[in-house]
């Protein structure tokens, strides 16, 4: 069983999720801006991914400079996802104990296999 935390409006998301449903593989699918998550939730993806919290974030997005996050500690970072999950990178998609960020979409093949 795969989730996969989706922006509908992503075109790298909906490849994704396409390259799921392709591969007839049982998926929950988690629109993350409709039901955030919380900070615990954000906690075990970044440990599942092992990355830092700066790897799951959208550095790019207006949000993230205005918030002035640039030189923020951990906990700022995953309460700014919280307050504005815009921040998240998407899509992320979860199997058991694995995890990837599907850009390219084509990440998420190694779940698949």
């Amino acid at each position: 069983m795969l989730t996969i935390y989706h922006n509908s409006r992503c075109s790298k998301s909906r490849q994704t999720l396409q390259l799921i449903e392709q591969a007839n593989a049982d998926v929950t699918i988690v629109e993350y801006l409709k039901s955030p998550l919380n900070a615990e939730q954000i906690k075990q993806i970044i440990k599942l991914l092992n990355v830092s919290v700066l790897d799951v974030m959208r550095t790019k997005e207006a949000e993230f400079k205005e918030q002035n996050l640039k030189d923020a500690d951990d906990e700022t970072l995953i309460q700014a996802i919280v307050n504005t999950p815009k921040l998240l990178e998407r899509p992320i998609v979860i199997k058991g104990e694995q995890a990837c960020i599907g850009r390219p979409p084509e990440n998420v093949l190694a779940l698949l296999a």
